[in-house]
């Protein structure tokens, strides 16, 4: 029988590992704490005893005594701080002193709000007080929702609930309406692009409301750090904060581990597969019956790493016992999973970003990062999943060959003591503001002179009226159309197109097992691609396009697929724009015109490429915002090493923007174009990946000068002579000198002054 190695001796085999770049030990940490408010009611102050909780940590109090007081709050702490009690305590406290109070709780997913139900009513009995806390969701049975809507005092629900099912029927909910003395929004920092956008217009929706009931609530708010979360808040709520961040919670010791694969081709610098590195470290792990989450970047990554580990267990149970978590997935199995988690039955989870949340997972111990998540905020959430209630825990960040992953593992400084990224938003987005707009109107007419939250609306209602959508009668604009506008408007995206994902395997028992948004669906679910869940592959044998419909059916192969797109950009308007003797930078309105071309098929394991097939799919437009640097001189950017080069720069600004403005790899493109149709120079665009544009392409302009400073340092930094993967991408047909090409090139872009040879 196999001799179990306890989590020290675990440590001191991956301290011997020559793989093993940097070791950051972080120091346990002691609380700081204050007795309990003077104005605490006294049944709230017994239900802390009853929990053994004699004083509050210093946030606590300070967002306690903030919230009673009526100012609008952000509270700003690190993973398993105690952030529910910074709103629980007041919205609880104002209950006592006047039962009719109401307050709304908004989180990000209904596993969030599920989670947060049990605690608030576990403190209600301890209190021995009548009090209503009811989740609203999707999952509500319809017998309990008038209960809700009349007596509830505290409704917990998600801005896709509230957007599509509270506002829009507001006179069901006149007590809620009434009497509304606080609203919380929890995760604060998940609130951003496209969702943080259409949230905050839900949020001036809300208030709208609020104040026809003659009310106007406090928020409450709470996020993980973030640089800007004051701002962040405000924009979203539109009311001027009181940021509280003096975190008073302790915290247990953590073994931060920088893990860098070896590389396996020293001419290219290739490095050995990531994926294959963390499948044998969560193997280690879970062998030795450590509780292990192991995150990957995208929906496909969690698939294949689910498959690695559940081979390494012939048994159904020991299988059963690893389980992937990612969205796409119904309601019910993410319950599941979570329930497994918590009671030790599932041993390992792989997830992408969806379980980066508070949803109360257990005691998990160690947290394995496929690549660098993309942001220091979103690091250190997945961080914060392992050891939130036991003594030690360890985190170990396995870099891809990707040149951010390399920048980070071989700088560790900047990671451990850069501060996190903004978090950005763009309310005002003219396609999401028209969409809420609509909203607005169907819940309460439009005065001819009221503003939708500060903002002028005249116009848009009058495009409106010229729509037959609404109708201008005695000084109001009325919503004349039969649609329910709140239906046909996703908060998750721009465009309302999601692809359904059916399993045919069975004849006659079809079931939705998922869905997806349609650029996605262009890559991931075209004819012949092989779609993953839970570990099974599937292929897709049908894709009703028009319909939005994709007909799977099983299948055991030992590769998955991997689609190129083509991308045709044109200027259709410059807002901005900085020119120099050599380059010109700017930022204004594309139109963008995408073709999924063809797919490959790539074996597991050695990651060989197999063969290959063509998509036949239907050419997809948008208009959006983007930056973008032309060179201007035609003698010096010219030929086919320029062409290598403008490649490679192109590979090195995908993965460093990210970092400035607080989104995913997959919220920004980066298109190269040797010629760009608008003034003819070699150019590359920057471009928001929504239509209209959210904001971040703008922050990429703004912040220009100090990410292509960044980007020259990965180029210089990285140890290959002519090009890797951990820098410019592979060499490109052969062309030597393509990344001294690019050095010089960046040179150019940020003058001599700012680089160090």
């Amino acid at each position: 029988m196999k001799v179990r190695k306890n989590m020290s001796e675990l440590l001191d085999e991956l301290k011997r590992n020559p793989n093993v770049v940097h070791w950051e030990t972080i120091p346990e940490q002691s609380a700081k704490t204050v007795d309990f408010p003077l104005q605490m009611h006294d049944k709230l102050v017994q239900a802390l005893y009853k929990r053994g909780i004699r004083q509050l940590y210093t946030h606590q109090a300070d967002a306690f005594s903030t919230a009673i007081n009526g100012e609008h709050l952000v509270t700003v702490t690190p993973t398993a701080s105690g952030k529910t009690f910074c709103y629980n305590l007041p919205v609880l406290q104002s209950i006592l002193e006047n039962h009719h109070t109401r307050a709304l709780y908004l989180f990000p997913t209904k596993a969030l709000a599920q989670d947060q139900k049990s605690e608030m009513n576990d403190m209600i009995e301890e209190m021995g007080v009548a009090i209503n806390s009811y989740t609203y969701d999707g999952d509500t049975p319809g017998s309990i929702r008038q209960k809700i809507r009349k007596a509830g005092h505290i409704v917990m629900t998600n801005p896709d609930m509230l957007h599509s099912a509270i506002l829009p029927h507001h006179t069901k909910w006149v007590s809620l309406f009434e009497n509304l003395r606080y609203v919380v929004i929890d995760e604060l920092h998940t609130y951003r692009g496209v969702f943080g956008s259409h949230v905050a217009n839900v949020i001036r929706r809300l208030k709208r409301i609020a104040a026809y009931y003659g009310s106007h609530p406090t928020f409450i708010c709470t996020s993980a750090t973030i640089a800007n979360p004051k701002e962040h808040a405000e924009y979203l709520t539109g009311t001027t904060m009181k940021l509280i961040a003096n975190n008073g919670a302790p915290s247990v010791k953590k073994h931060f581990i920088f893990y860098n694969p070896p590389v396996v081709n020293q001419t290219l610098n290739i490095r050995r597969s990531a994926s294959l590195e963390v499948r044998e470290l969560a193997k280690t792990f879970l062998e030795n019956d450590v509780q292990t989450i192991v995150f990957a970047r995208s929906r496909t990554r969690v698939e294949i790493l689910l498959n690695y580990l559940q081979s390494m267990n012939a048994g159904r149970k020991e299988r059963a016992a690893i389980r992937a978590y990612r969205g796409g997935y119904l309601p019910s199995e993410r319950r599941e999973i979570e329930r497994g988690l918590r009671n030790g039955e599932i041993k390992g989870v792989v997830s992408t970003n969806a379980l980066e949340l508070g949803v109360d997972i257990g005691e998990l111990e160690a947290c394995i990062l496929t690549g660098y998540p993309g942001s220091v905020a979103s690091t250190w959430q997945q961080a914060g999943r392992a050891g939130r209630r036991d003594d030690e825990a360890v985190i170990v960040l396995v870099a891809t060959s990707n040149p951010m992953d390399q920048y980070i593992i071989h700088h560790p400084d900047y990671f451990f003591h850069r501060n996190p990224e903004e978090a950005r938003i763009n309310p005002d987005n003219i396609i999401i503001l028209v969409d809420h707009i609509k909203c607005a109107a169907y819940e309460l007419p439009f005065h001819e002179h009221e503003t939708f939250d500060g903002i002028d609306i005249h116009d848009i209602c009058t495009y409106l009226s010229d729509q037959d959508v609404l109708h201008f009668s005695s000084g109001r604009w009325f919503w004349m159309n039969d649609a329910f506008p709140a239906n046909n408007i996703s908060l998750r995206s721009a465009a309302q197109d999601n692809v359904v994902i059916i399993d045919q395997t069975h004849t006659g028992h079809n079931r939705v097992i998922g869905e997806m948004d349609r650029f996605g669906a262009m890559t991931m679910l075209h004819e012949e691609a092989i779609y993953m869940h839970q570990g099974e592959q599937y292929q897709v044998e049908t894709l009703d396009w028009d319909e939005k419909k994709a007909f799977v059916r099983k299948v055991d192969v030992n590769y998955y697929t991997d689609a190129n797109l083509a991308v045709q950009l044109d200027v259709l308007e410059v807002d901005k724009i900085s020119e120099e003797a050599l380059i010109e930078r700017a930022y204004g309105d594309v139109s963008v015109r995408a073709k999924a071309t063809l797919f490959k098929k790539i074996r597991f394991e050695t990651h060989d490429n197999i063969g290959w097939g063509p998509i036949h799919l239907p050419e997809e437009e948008m208009h959006t915002s983007s930056a973008w640097i032309s060179f201007k001189d035609k003698q010096t950017f010219a030929g086919k090493e320029a062409e290598n080069a403008l490649l490679g720069l192109s590979h090195l600004l995908k993965h460093a923007a990210p970092l400035f403005v607080m989104c995913d790899v997959s919220d920004l493109e980066v298109v190269p174009m040797i010629k760009a149709p608008h003034n003819g120079h070699a150019t590359i665009f920057l471009y928001d990946k929504y239509p209209g544009g959210i904001g971040l392409s703008e922050r990429i302009y703004e912040k220009m000068d100090v990410l292509l400073r960044e980007v020259y340092q990965m180029a210089v930094s990285c140890r290959c002579e002519s090009g890797c993967p951990s820098c410019i991408g592979t060499d490109l047909e052969g062309e030597a000198h393509g990344k001294q090409t690019i050095i010089k090139w960046l040179k150019t872009l940020i003058g001599d002054k700012h680089y160090v040879s």
